[in-house]
């Protein structure tokens, strides 16, 4: 909650995904809430991937950036 209240201070806007349990007391610090299913703990990461994977898709659309060919990606098969 600190590092969310500096990053607030200095005008950034912030992002929270967490479970629906937490989505109330998490919007009292963040400018956006997204919440996800209520999961055991130890599981809630994977479906935290989904809006974080669209998250970044979007940001980098906006930002003009092709999110087909990004640069210096390392081949993990290579073509004989």
């Amino acid at each position: 909650v600190s590092n969310i209240q500096e990053i607030t201070a200095r005008g950034a806007t912030v992002l929270g995904i967490t479970q629906q349990r937490f989505a109330k007391r998490l919007s009292e610090y963040v400018t956006e809430v997204v919440s996800i299913p209520d999961t055991d703990d130890m599981l809630s990461a994977i479906p935290a991937i989904v809006p974080m994977q669209l998250f970044a898709y979007f940001m980098a659309v906006q930002k003009g950036l092709d999110v087909d060919k990004p640069r210096n990606l390392a081949k993990s098969v290579t073509v004989e």
